[in-house]
């Protein structure tokens, strides 16, 4: 069955899947691919599990999606880890959530290593507890010569913020001399973004049958492509995967033009 379906790197697949892949690496796949991964607390609700467990599945889905996307030959793979609006939820699901990353790193941060996968994040450092950011600059220490897939973490993320807080900087550098008003252009203004240093999604995944963008890189999808599922994220499959970067080969941007 496919739903059965083993990590890539560890286990037996079958000949039509790899076939499959092969047919999606021999024509273009996006660079970025961004991932709004949703449905943790639906999927452990219809279990009559507590929430925290659907973030506890939901974290092995991130392994083994991380581990396809290095195979396929993307570039960046960000995932939107926790917004700045996720505050709000119950404090133990919060504080669940922000020991997801030690656990996920702790377990996983020598196979990425190993993979040559190089850990970043995005998002504000101010606010999240100490044994959360210990663990996510290890895991970018370790992983920083790395060459491969760039596994980005947008963990206490939202995109309003960072556009205002961008805002904030052009005026200063503006007003110091650094900046000429006159000059500012898009790309300019990427510069200050939290993003600067990859490149605009050119894919967006939004699991669990939600459709919207949630406060997330507003600025960086505005010539992304969608790409939406009824599924939930601790459910989300290999397959899943590949229907999405399917979909998005099918598809013609011309980015405004003809």
């Amino acid at each position: 069955m496919l739903n059965k379906l083993k990590l890539w790197k560890n286990g037996p697949h079958s000949s039509n899947l790899r076939e499959r892949m092969v047919q999606i690496k021999g024509q273009q796949v996006p660079s970025h691919v961004a991932i709004i991964m949703d449905g943790n607390g639906r999927w452990a609700k219809k279990r009559a599990l507590p929430r925290i467990a659907g973030h506890h599945e939901g974290m092995k889905v991130v392994r083994k999606i991380t581990k396809l996307a290095s195979e396929m030959g993307i570039d960046v793979l960000t995932l939107y880890a926790f917004s700045t609006e996720n505050w709000k939820r119950p404090k133990k699901e919060v504080d669940y959530l922000l020991k997801l990353p030690e656990e996920f790193l702790g377990t996983f941060l020598p196979e990425l290593v190993k993979e040559n996968v190089r850990v970043t994040m995005m998002g504000y450092e101010d606010k999240l507890p100490s044994h959360t950011l210990r663990a996510i600059q290890k895991a970018m220490d370790e992983t920083k010569d790395n060459t491969g897939l760039i596994l980005n973490f947008a963990l206490n993320y939202g995109s309003r913020a960072e556009i205002v807080d961008a805002v904030k900087k052009v005026l200063n550098d503006c007003k110091n001399g650094i900046l000429d008003e006159n000059e500012l252009t898009e790309e300019t203004f990427s510069s200050y973004l939290m993003s600067a240093n990859i490149k605009d999604p050119d894919l967006l995944i939004r699991t669990s049958g939600e459709i919207r963008l949630s406060n997330f890189m507003l600025w960086q999808l505005a010539y992304s492509e969608f790409w939406f599922t009824e599924v939930l994220w601790p459910d989300f499959e290999e397959q899943h995967f590949m229907e999405a970067i399917e979909a998005y080969q099918n598809r013609q941007r011309r980015f405004g033009g003809v």
